[in-house]
């Protein structure tokens, strides 16, 4: 069972705009045909948009819903007529007759949503976090700089990507608590400070800067500069 975002202004809803969907045994939520009711709307497998009548908002719409960012396939709901009118750069992924039975209407859907979850499912995740010589692996908990590999405890390693993810974002000590160690730690700021301490100890005398301290407000990841600017440093 999917459930499916139905965008209508039509009053009988899915009765009157697919009929044979309610024949299905899908959870449907109606939403107005609206491209600022996708802001809050509850996460669904797909996305239904009446294009039986006004061709020419619907393309505006179909084109719209693109831009809020959603990941699950948009279909449209035409007549016969409006068949002609739609093409790719309306930015759907299918259409459905008004008029499609039950076996139609199921068959469409699967392949649809099939087709986005094999495409998600061949689309590498990067676990790597690179920020000048340092490279951190979120899946083997590994952090090297210059190629050498950092022997980090847990906590250490929790902390140092999480500045790493963020790099000259400044973040107080309350925050870094809550942020690595949880909500749930009941241990004082000064934890942050000793794993800072013992971070820049690892991370040695010429890379220890990488965790810069913003007096009376906390700590950040420095950016390193590129090679080029510090050879310029270096010679001014």
């Amino acid at each position: 069972m999917s459930t499916l975002l139905l965008l209508t202004n039509a009053l009988q809803a899915s009765t009157e705009v697919l009929p044979s969907l309610a024949l299905l045994p899908h959870q449907i939520r109606i939403l107005p045909a609206e491209v600022s009711a996708l802001v809050d709307a509850p996460d669904a497998d797909a996305v239904l948009l009446d294009a039986r009548r006004d061709l020419v908002a619907v393309r505006s719409a179909s084109r719209l819903i693109r831009t809020t960012g959603i990941d699950v396939p948009l279909i449209l709901v035409v007549t016969e007529g409006g068949l002609t009118a739609v093409n790719a750069d309306w930015g759907a992924d299918d259409v459905l007759l008004d008029t499609a039975g039950p076996a139609e209407i199921e068959a469409r859907l699967r392949l649809v949503i099939g087709r986005l979850a094999a495409t998600r499912n061949d689309e590498p995740e990067s676990t790597l976090i690179r920020s000048g010589d340092v490279v951190i692996d979120e899946a083997s908990y590994t952090a090297k700089l210059n190629g050498r590999a950092l022997d980090l405890t847990y906590k250490e390693f929790e902390l140092f990507k999480f500045l790493a993810q963020h790099p000259g974002r400044v973040f107080t000590r309350e925050q870094l608590l809550q942020e690595v160690w949880g909500y749930d730690y009941f241990g004082g700021t000064r934890t942050v400070d000793v794993h800072v301490r013992r971070l820049r100890a690892k991370l040695g005398p010429e890379h220890e800067a990488l965790i810069g301290t913003v007096r009376n407000v906390g700590y950040r990841f420095v950016v390193p500069p590129p090679p080029a600017a510090r050879e310029t440093a270096d010679v001014s």
